[in-house]
């Protein structure tokens, strides 16, 4: 809101209600980041009306001029399946590994006993959501982390 004291009031009430009806028949677009460096200074950028690409990119120009990087925050453990995915992320990143390898990881990294069957359970489900590839190796299965490669460009030669 406005606070110049030079402005009157009817100019002040009649700018504030073309913002109000403004904002009722057209819908705005609005972007807000808020950062924290590790110094503990905290930055808030915001960009409202007509956000393009253009102008997100800016924000991030400034946030490199300001030397503002992103932290890698450790993951949110909050659940059994994001523990186990946690396991296999880090433990097995390449390679190939069976549910009982990661029961030992979990219950070394965790501290806390948890059946085969609820990790075999979770492998699998990673499985159907494409994360892991498995396969049938004796009596057990195997699991591998699938890594999404990048195509390389074509090079169209005349």
């Amino acid at each position: 809101m406005l606070t110049n004291p030079l402005v009157n009031k009817s100019s002040l009430i009649y700018s504030s209600v073309e913002v109000l009806t403004g904002s009722i028949t057209m819908a705005k677009k609005k972007i807000k980041i808020d950062l924290e460096d590790s110094d503990g200074a905290k930055y808030n950028f915001s960009v409202e009306g007509n956000v393009t690409r253009e102008k997100v990119l800016k924000i991030f120009e400034l946030m490199d001029l300001i030397n503002i990087e992103e932290q890698q925050n450790e993951p949110i453990l909050d659940s059994v399946g994001s523990k186990i995915w946690n396991i296999v992320d880090k433990h097995f990143p390449i390679g190939k590994f069976t549910s009982s390898e990661v029961l030992e990881k979990y219950e070394d990294d965790y501290g806390e006993p948890i059946k085969l069957s609820i990790i075999s359970t979770y492998l699998s489900r990673f499985n159907s959501k494409g994360k892991v590839d498995r396969t049938r190796q004796g009596r057990e299965w195997t699991y591998q982390i699938v890594k999404i490669t990048q195509r390389q460009p074509t090079s169209l030669t005349k």
